[in-house]
């Protein structure tokens, strides 16, 4: 699973959703308005993750999360609320997908990306920035939450 980046399961899991309430008839959740705040999520969702791209172009350190080693540890910016603000915008994201569009198959996807990020890509990046980083990780871990 980590062969894929999460934003390619992202898409993956919204796109099984979409063929899978389609399957279904599209059964929506009635009664409830959920589009505006699905929209207003899905705008917000970007926010975190193109702050933590601007911040990582600064601090000249990648953002590829399964390369060998990162330069810097950043903890600034987003990174003072949550340790994962690339993964929170990706949850975010297709939890939104799903309020915009109101088909109940639909908030299968934001639980299997966070599933996905949650035990499988954040537990390999955990390691290999406490093999890197050491005690100044384990200090930023005891300070930041791993979502918020």
């Amino acid at each position: 699973m980590l062969k894929l980046p999460p934003p390619i399961w992202t898409l993956i899991y919204i796109l099984l959703c979409v063929a899978l309430s389609w399957f279904l008839g599209c059964p929506t959740i009635p009664g409830l308005p959920l589009a505006p705040l699905g929209m207003a999520l899905v705008a917000l969702a970007f926010i975190p993750p193109v702050w933590a791209f601007v911040l990582f172009r600064r601090e000249d350190t990648e953002i590829n999360p399964t390369s060998p080693t990162n330069r810097t540890l950043v903890t600034r910016g987003p990174y003072q609320f949550t340790r994962n603000p690339m993964y929170l915008g990706l949850v975010t994201l297709s939890l939104g997908i799903a309020l915009w569009i109101g088909a109940w198959p639909m908030f299968i996807a934001p639980l299997a990306v966070f599933a996905t990020v949650n035990w499988v890509h954040i537990p390999f990046e955990e390691a290999k920035m406490r093999r890197q980083f050491g005690a100044a990780y384990d200090d930023y871990v005891a300070r930041v939450r791993r979502w918020l």
